[in-house]
């Protein structure tokens, strides 16, 4: 898995390019805890479960399914994050499920249960450049640590950069021209 900072990426580059009208504070505030809360699976190793479970880290919360089951939980406060049900629901589903597909570069793991309940398989993305992050901040302090964080900058941080500047630039490109 990437570091839990990490994680938060995605949503952070869209709701910065996609600005302040589109997403709101409070929805992007709520979309970086979405795009961090499947890791909270990581309670079943106390509790005895297997990390083949599917209730093990990687299991039933980094599915679809569960996407869609928070995103819908938040899309139902919308008022709250000062949205429209529609865009709560978009966006809090993009976020939840980047947590799965970012544990998908990764090359470590037992890969990420996508189709959970339909399947327990794990699944894998063809080409896994992102270097797992150790379980323990201890080892973040490590060689292993520094790797994983230049991984996650060359392959998280900075095409995100690029989606934050292109979505950005388009809201330029493509907002009415005044005193023309």
């Amino acid at each position: 898995m990437p570091t839990i900072l990490t994680h938060a990426a995605v949503p952070l580059a869209l709701g910065l390019g996609l600005g302040r009208s589109a997403v709101s504070p409070r929805l992007l505030a709520t979309g970086v805890a979405a795009s961090i809360l499947p890791d909270l699976d990581v309670v079943a190793f106390p509790l005895g479960l297997p990390y083949t479970s599917d209730f093990g880290h990687r299991g039933f919360s980094h599915s679809l399914i569960f996407a869609a089951v928070v995103a819908l939980a938040g899309a139902c406060a919308c008022r709250a994050l000062h949205t429209t049900f529609r865009r709560a629901l978009w966006f809090l589903f993009v976020a939840t499920a980047s947590h799965g597909v970012l544990d998908a570069f990764t090359n470590g793991g037992l890969g990420i249960a996508f189709l959970w309940p339909w399947s327990g398989e794990r699944y894998f993305a063809p080409v896994r450049p992102i270097v797992v992050s150790p379980l323990s901040i201890r080892q973040l302090w490590s060689d292993w640590g520094a790797r994983v964080l230049w991984s996650e900058l060359a392959w998280v941080w900075g095409p995100c950069t690029v989606l934050t500047g292109t979505l950005l630039w388009a809201r330029g490109a493509l907002a009415p021209r005044r005193g023309r």
